[in-house]
C-alpha cells in the first residue's frame, strides 16, 4: 500500500508541475516577433538554397592598388541566374545605387551616386552608348 501511495503522490506532483510549466509557456507562444534582428549580414535564399538577396557590412580595407576602402554596407538583390541586379551601397564617403540589365547583358546599367560633395548619374546601354550626367 505504501508504494501505491508514493506513486499516486508522485503522479500528482508531476501533474502539478506539468500544469505549472504549460501555464508559464503560453505567454511566450503568443509573443510577437523580436523587435530587432542583429548581425553582421543577412542572406535570403530561394527554395533551391540560392542566395537571392543579401545585406552585409564590409570592414574597411586597403585595395590592391594601395587605396583605402572605407567600411561599407552593401545590399544586393540577385536574379534567379545569380546576377546581382540591384546594388545599394553606403559608406561615410559615398553612397551608390546601381541597377543592372538582364543576365545576358554585360554593359547595361544605371548608376546613381554621391561621393563627397558631388553627385552623378551614369546611363549605359549594351551597344556601348553612355551618358554621364553631373550637375
Amino acid at each position: 500500500m505504501k508504494i501505491q501511495r508514493v506513486l499516486i503522490v508522485l503522479t500528482l506532483a508531476n501533474l502539478v508541475l506539468l500544469v505549472f510549466t504549460l501555464a508559464r509557456l503560453s505567454p511566450t507562444v503568443t509573443e510577437s516577433t523580436a523587435p530587432v534582428l542583429r548581425g553582421r549580414g543577412l542572406e535570403i535564399v530561394d527554395e533551391r538554397g540560392n542566395v537571392r538577396a543579401s545585406i552585409k557590412v564590409f570592414p574597411a580595407s586597403v585595395q590592391p592598388n594601395g587605396e583605402p576602402y572605407p567600411e561599407t554596407v552593401l545590399l544586393r538583390l540577385i536574379t534567379e541566374k545569380g546576377r546581382p541586379s540591384v546594388k545599394i551601397s553606403a559608406s561615410e564617403q559615398a553612397a551608390l545605387s546601381t541597377l543592372v540589365g538582364p543576365s545576358d547583358t554585360s554593359n547595361t546599367y544605371v548608376q546613381l551616386g554621391a561621393k563627397g560633395t558631388t553627385s552623378s548619374l551614369t546611363l549605359k546601354d549594351e551597344d556601348g552608348r553612355e551618358q554621364f550626367i553631373k550637375p
